[in-house]
């Protein structure tokens, strides 16, 4: 039995470079690989694309999942006449449950928060991550968040280990007071470092977009990626994590 879980966020912008110049999959299929990650929250994942069928077939987060996660989940969120997108989860272990709630605050911008529920060989409870995307502006933001604070304390048990991870887009870190006051909840590098990690734009990180909260579990290590050879393959930098559970 492991207690110790290594974890990634990465928003893979629909598979495609900034400014959508270029389908760059392949290569993030590399890179979320030297990762090691357990397990891979993923943001604008797009499921279908009629003008990207000559690049790629198929869903683009089990392309990613390969060989390597065997377990993995997809929340559709917006849909358009050409395809959709939406969350994912990669998972090395069995994704037991999954549900993917539409927090949509806007009808021009649909946004959902994808919850599994995973069965971690020797743990005596399932493990419950949420994947999710928030909305650009701040009120919507705030009924979302909202809306997240009711599914847990709904559906998690107070002493299940949580992992919520995703680009939140909030920039002025509104989230943590209630994440963290209402559900105690932590967040990795705010407890590693003082403050959530810059992520955006990937090629030279200022705007604080991108979280990993946590409860549960105990933080030793958290890294960014981010700088010139990332941003070739996102506007967002990715996260990682290593995590030993309490």
């Amino acid at each position: 039995m492991s207690n110790t879980l290594r974890i990634a966020t990465f928003n893979i912008h629909k598979g495609m470079t900034s400014f959508n110049a270029r389908m760059v999959l392949h290569e993030q299929r590399e890179m979320i690989r030297k990762l090691q990650a357990d397990i891979v929250f993923l943001q604008e994942v797009q499921g279908e694309h009629a003008r990207h069928e000559p690049l790629f077939r198929g869903l683009q987060h089990e392309f990613l999942a390969d060989s390597i996660w065997s377990s993995h989940a997809y929340g559709k969120n917006a849909v358009y006449p050409a395809g959709h997108h939406g969350n994912a989860l990669l998972s090395k272990y069995p994704i037991s449950k999954w549900e993917n709630e539409d927090i949509s605050a806007h009808a021009t911008e649909k946004r959902g928060m994808l919850h599994c529920e995973m069965a971690v060989p020797g743990w005596d409870q399932p493990l419950h991550c949420v994947c999710t995307h928030l909305g650009l502006f701040g009120r919507w933001r705030e009924q979302q968040i909202l809306a997240l604070r009711e599914r847990i304390e709904t559906l998690v048990p107070p002493h299940a280990p949580l992992i919520i991870a995703g680009d939140f887009n909030d920039w002025r870190m509104h989230a943590s007071r209630i994440l963290c006051e209402k559900l105690q909840l932590k967040e990795v590098f705010e407890n590693q470092r003082g403050k959530p990690a810059r992520s955006f734009p990937s090629v030279f990180p200022m705007l604080r977009l991108d979280r990993i909260y946590i409860r549960g579990f105990h933080v030793q290590q958290a890294q960014v990626y981010g700088g010139t050879a990332y941003a070739k393959i996102s506007d967002h930098a990715a996260l990682s994590a290593v995590l030993t559970r309490l």
